[in-house]
């Protein structure tokens, strides 16, 4: 049978041509893409980290390491600018970059911080919101053609022995895409489909990752908000701010982003479903380490088949300005 293109369970039409519209047998679609994610596993070296295994973000104050699993969540980051935001993502997309059995979806409105994983990623959006809202479409599609598989085999969700490959969707800066630019309809429209990606995709192994210097209400509304089984508040300029992340009533409770100090960069409280929040300091990466993993993982990516694209050639430090905030 021949490998599918990723996504691994695009439908096809009869004539094998891509059509998204179309549902062919879900069985015969699931066979196929058995068959295809075997193939790839053969050519990987095993070597290496998994979306389906605990991810590390930082330590707690007592020194005990913070590693939550990703599978079947969303998580949400939120903070002032340069309190640490980015230190906490780079160690997620990092995860995710070196796991050769996920994909990689990036929205980076500013374009420059999620870039030097671009060549990780299976698809890269940079500051359009027309692309953004397209590749949203084809996400919702691709989500739609798995559950069309679980339903035919009476089934709630994706398992790691199906061989069906998580993606990994990281967006940010949300606010660019929800509030900053297109017209009032095009930024409705792409809050839409993320709230519909992060409501129906856990179980079809769409991991959201959405991240915001901008923790209101108009972009992280409750609706929204309440989706996400993992939320990260960074230092916020205000108790209401931090409400706005974590939830109603925990500043009051003592649980607030807005007493982090501003000198205290990367640190944040961070909430887990069920539980209260903890105080974690995320896992610094240089601008040196952060290259070199963007490089590794493209390389491994490019080795494993998951990926036709080379590191660039003037990736790094030296070629390169900026770095992780």
């Amino acid at each position: 049978m021949s490998e599918l293109n990723p996504p691994t369970l695009s439908l096809h039409a009869v004539d094998g041509s891509p059509s998204p519209r179309l549902l062919v047998r879900p069985l015969a679609v699931l066979a196929r893409m058995i068959d295809a994610a075997q193939a790839r596993r053969d050519r990987r070296d095993p070597a290496g980290p998994s979306i389906w295994e605990p991810i590390h973000l930082g330590i707690r104050e007592d020194g005990r390491p913070v590693r939550v699993p990703l599978i079947y969540r969303n998580m949400l980051l939120a903070g002032e600018p340069g309190a640490g935001k980015s230190v906490g993502l780079n160690n997620i997309v990092a995860h995710a970059a070196l796991s050769m059995d996920c994909r990689l979806w990036l929205f980076d409105g500013k374009i420059v911080e999620l870039g030097l994983w671009r060549s990780c990623a299976d698809r890269f959006v940079a500051n359009s919101l027309d692309d953004a809202i397209a590749a949203l479409l084809d996400l919702q599609s691709e989500m739609d053609s798995r559950y069309a598989v679980l339903d035919d085999e009476r089934r709630r969700k994706i398992a790691r022995s199906d061989g069906v490959e998580p993606i990994v969707v990281v967006l940010d800066e949300l606010a660019y895409f929800s509030a900053t630019v297109g017209t009032k309809r095009e930024q409705e429209a792409f809050s839409v489909l993320v709230r519909d990606v992060v409501a129906r995709g856990r179980a079809a192994g769409i991991i959201v990752i959405a991240a915001t210097q901008r923790p209101s209400a108009d972009i992280i509304p409750t609706s929204l908000r309440d989706l996400f089984g993992y939320r990260w508040a960074f230092r916020c300029t205000t108790d209401t701010s931090s409400d706005i992340v974590l939830g109603h009533g925990w500043a009051s409770r003592g649980y607030t982003a807005g007493s982090v100090a501003p000198e205290a960069k990367g640190i944040g409280f961070l909430l887990a479903e069920g539980g209260i929040p903890r105080r974690v300091k995320a896992a610094y990466l240089s601008d040196d380490e952060v290259y070199a993993l963007a490089d590794r993982a493209a390389l491994r990516r490019l080795a494993a088949g998951l990926s036709t694209h080379a590191p660039a050639a003037d990736a790094g430090p030296a070629g390169q300005p900026g770095g992780a905030s």
